[in-house]
């Protein structure tokens, strides 16, 4: 089996337009915050992140295939004691720009730092925003099932005739329900919070998310031999976890050292590292590579 990874060199908002036009499957990223990485990404305040911000999702729309999804990882900062609206005004201006707010996923931080605030307590989460170009998109959730847990076996255990039926929902939301259907499974669809450790052991950058937080939606929302970008590739977790599940990858930085450091890391496979279109148009397109 062959499987790309493919690295650019530049500004994102720059270098993503090399791309083509619904080509990738996946993305899954997390940008700078606001006001945070100035020493890597220069900062962007907060009154200006979405200003900043839209051209790069206008393009990201752009390349993401009709039944693709979009994960955008970001959390709201603190900004002279309450908490910023940026991201909110984010998610009604993307969709605007035709994004679908499909879902909402949080990331439960379990080794989150210890802090003391004076109005309020320590970030022990973050937001997974899912974005989509139609609602009807790629989604395998099988992939990503979970023991049924104790709590089955009582549950289960005297059923009423109300959870015989697949009722429609009292609350509007389109969902109805049969839990008899799970009488003798041993697997059940996860919830959308996701509790995973904090990256401890990365220290070459300065906000790299765990390996099983790219996994998990990898799973969830691609096949082998798709295709995953990640538009702030930073220490190149997603690409790293993507080329270890057979999918394409692709990453884009404006950092020298990280994709450096990610070619490095990727090795055996041979990765290539854009500086310009021209250079870009100069290099054969089959650039794959075979993975054992």
């Amino acid at each position: 089996m062959k499987i790309k990874t493919d690295i650019y060199l530049g500004d994102t908002n720059e270098q993503i337009k090399l791309l083509p036009e619904n080509s990738v499957d996946l993305i899954v990223t997390s940008p700078p915050y606001a006001d945070q990485r100035k020493t890597t990404y220069g900062g962007i305040h907060h009154a200006k992140y979405v200003e900043w911000f839209l051209p790069i999702s206008e393009q990201l729309l752009r390349v993401l295939k009709p039944k693709g999804t979009f994960i955008l990882n970001i959390k709201e900062k603190v900004v002279n004691g309450e908490r910023s609206t940026y991201v909110m005004e984010l998610i009604l201006e993307m969709r605007k720009q035709g994004w679908l707010w499909t879902e909402e996923f949080i990331w439960h931080k379990k080794n989150c730092y210890p802090g003391k605030w004076p109005n309020r307590f320590r970030d022990a989460w973050e937001r997974l925003l899912q974005f989509n170009k139609n609602r009807k998109f790629n989604m395998y959730q099988e992939e990503v099932m979970v023991p049924m847990g104790q709590w089955a076996k009582s549950r289960l255990k005297n059923l009423s005739e109300t959870d015989k039926i697949r009722d429609i929902s009292k609350v509007g939301s389109g969902f109805g329900k049969n839990i008899s259907n799970w009488i003798d499974r041993d697997k059940a669809y996860p919830t959308n919070v996701l509790h995973l450790a904090t990256e401890c052991n990365n220290k070459n950058h300065s906000a790299a998310f765990p390996e099983g937080l790219p996994e998990w939606f990898i799973k969830l929302f691609t096949k082998e031999k798709d295709t995953v970008l990640d538009p702030f590739m930073g220490s190149g977790t997603t690409l790293i976890v993507a080329n270890r599940m057979m999918r394409h990858s692709i990453g884009i930085d404006i950092v020298p050292e990280y994709c450096e450091m990610v070619k490095k890391q990727i090795k055996p496979v041979e990765l290539y590292l854009f500086e310009s279109k021209a250079e870009y148009e100069k290099t054969e397109y089959d650039r794959c590579i075979t993975v054992c």
